[in-house]
């Protein structure tokens, strides 16, 4: 980064890192919605130049709509088990695996009804956390 101040985050409200800045304290870092219109997700949000990261919760029983987005996605299920559907393909990620959706793919899922899901995820940074909900 320049030693210019850090530009505006390209997701609403998560936090932009700066020159100097190296380390984030995820539980006081701004709380954003995933993706507001169309999923329940939740939780911290930092950018870079080139990558996103986010440490999310999904309550029980809750998920997200199909969506996508022009970038490509990894979640890695720290707690729970989030059922999901990427491309057509239905996965049940558990905690200790990562799942990976490729750019422009409609994925949607959903926290098992037995417990939250708690996830942390990374994008690259062509666009922002948040995708489009599917028509």
């Amino acid at each position: 980064m320049s030693e210019q101040s850090a530009p505006p985050p390209r997701t609403p409200g998560a936090k932009r890192a700066g020159a100097g800045e190296y380390l984030f304290d995820l539980a006081k870092v701004n709380h954003i919605l995933g993706g507001p219109d169309y999923s329940t997700a939740n939780g911290a949000c930092v950018e870079g130049d080139r990558m996103i990261v986010g440490l999310m919760r999904m309550p029980a029983g809750t998920g997200a709509e199909p969506h996508s987005h022009p970038n490509e996605q990894w979640i890695y299920v720290l707690q729970g088990t989030f059922r999901a559907n990427i491309g057509g393909e239905e996965v049940d990620v558990k905690a200790g695996s990562v799942a990976y959706i490729p750019a422009n793919v409609v994925h949607s899922g959903k926290a098992t009804a037995d417990g939250d899901v708690v996830f942390f995820t990374c994008k690259d940074a062509s666009w922002g956390l948040q995708g489009v909900k599917a028509a």
